[in-house]
């Protein structure tokens, strides 16, 4: 008997494709605007084992853009109300939750702790830790999909899927696509924007480091559509490429730290 939640999805992917959600892992890396909406879509879309993982808490400036923030949850922590908000939605997917911070010092150890999944989506914003999780799915071959700034972007018009080499207009996508190259890590798929970042003139320069604006809107679609690209591979709807790779020499470098373990 088809699940009630799960009957309109039913229409679509029919048995075989619900078994296939069902039995899905995917692990949605950051809670905030972007990977929060995005692991509320993968539950509402009967993904049946999520891993969400981010050490941070809910703040008040967060209320504008992310599915975790509300005045009842201010202080609280986003991995807790992920969980909570998972349950609620779909009872019967099983979910991991991780307060931790993801860095290039301790992914192996935390991503070892969990089960492996079949997607990862990477929906942070710190470039070390970006390609850090790219560099594990490529040791690991593992699909990913890494989403890139939203910040100071209004149109969702420009969005669009693309290959970390083909991105333009998105200072986040240029330092990964750069730093990647000099990694040897190759193949990033990546969500970015082609709009050219909006900018108001407040006097003065720009301070480096210094918080960007965030529509409302923005952060959640990309969400939504990361969630949506790993369903339709998941159920069959649309192929997969291939996950991220390392180059001849990242490997040789690999194989070195490894044999100096």
């Amino acid at each position: 008997m088809t699940n009630p939640r799960h009957a309109r999805l039913h229409l679509i992917f029919g048995d075989e494709g619900m078994e296939k959600l069902t039995s899905a892992t995917v692990m949605v890396l950051g809670l905030g605007g972007v990977g929060s909406a995005c692991a509320e879509a993968l539950a509402r879309g009967g993904v049946g084992n999520l891993i969400v993982m981010d050490g941070d808490v809910v703040e008040e400036s967060n209320i504008n853009r992310q599915a975790v923030a509300y005045g009842s949850t201010i202080g609280m922590k986003k991995s807790e109300v992920m969980e909570k908000i998972i349950a609620e939605i779909n009872p019967d997917c099983t979910v991991t939750a991780r307060d931790v911070f993801i860095t290039k010092d301790n992914i192996h150890e935390t991503f070892a702790s969990v089960s492996r999944p079949d997607y990862v989506l990477d929906c942070l914003d710190t470039v070390t830790t970006k390609l850090a999780i790219a560099h594990w799915c490529a040791e690991h071959n593992i699909h990913l999909i890494s989403s890139m700034g939203a910040a100071n972007k209004m149109d969702p018009a420009y969005l669009r899927f693309a290959q970390i080499r083909r991105t333009g207009n998105c200072p986040l996508s240029k330092v990964i696509r750069l730093e990647s190259q000099k990694q040897g890590i190759r193949g990033i798929e990546v969500l970015y924007s082609q709009e050219e970042p909006f900018r108001i003139d407040h006097g003065g320069s720009r301070v480096k480091g210094e918080t960007l604006g965030s529509m409302s809107y923005m952060p959640p679609i990309m969400g939504k559509m990361i969630a949506g690209k790993a369903i339709r591979r998941l159920t069959g709807f649309e192929e997969y490429p291939n996950p991220p790779r390392l180059s001849a020499a990242a490997k040789e470098r690999l194989a070195e730290e490894r044999a100096n373990a």
